[in-house]
């Protein structure tokens, strides 16, 4: 079954829809993105958030004393690795929480399982190389660049109710992860986010 995240929550309202509509993870951003949290604002959204919902903090070549600490105030129950991060700076961090961590790897040409197995991390993203950001661009890639018999690995990159079914279809991702995609104007739009959530809920439903 093909689980979902919704990332770049910032307000309460946010939190409001998820709660109503319970995707299995949401993202709070503390790289720089209009996207962006501060810690005290994640720390109250997840307060807010239901229990049976996991956070996913998603950074950009942090300091690992910052993941740490937000780890163990319960702020972020996952990590989420979206900048340059190299094995030796997540075999650190590793040694410092029990949380799993996911590194993100934004493609742009076609890997090698040798790419992906140098990360000793507990799932890999893949999203949409963009010279100019990290992620959130919105923007799709081609789904071919994918290595060959991948499996537990959660994708980015321009999803949308539009080509989800068709997304999930083609690659089956443990995990679909959408922003811009259920957003009006880059607020989310609770319509979409509910929307989303239930293609992907029933597409599972059809399947077993």
């Amino acid at each position: 079954m093909t689980k979902i995240k919704i990332c770049g929550l910032k307000r309460l309202e946010d939190i409001t829809y998820v709660n109503k509509y319970l995707p299995d993870y949401i993202g709070f951003i503390f790289a720089k993105s209009k996207r962006m949290v501060d810690d005290a604002t994640a720390s109250q959204l997840k307060r807010a958030l239901d229990k049976r919902i996991k956070a996913v903090g998603v950074f950009v070549n942090e300091p690992i004393e910052h993941i740490t600490a937000l780890c163990r105030e319960n702020v972020i129950d996952l990590v989420q690795l979206h900048g340059d991060e190299e094995e030796t700076y997540i075999k650190e961090l590793k040694q410092r929480i029990p949380n799993e961590i996911i590194k993100a790897i934004r493609l742009k040409e076609a890997l090698g399982p040798e790419d992906i197995q140098k990360f000793s991390c507990s799932h890999i993203l893949f999203d949409t190389y963009n010279k100019e950001q990290y992620g959130g661009s919105g923007l799709t890639f081609n789904l071919e660049l994918i290595p060959e018999n991948m499996n537990s690995f959660f994708l980015a990159g321009g999803l949308k109710a539009e080509n989800i079914l068709k997304v999930i279809e083609e690659c089956h991702p443990y995990c679909v992860d959408i922003s811009s995609g259920v957003e009006t104007n880059g607020i989310k739009d609770e319509i979409k986010i509910k929307e989303l959530i239930e293609l992907v809920r029933n597409q599972n439903k059809a399947e077993y």
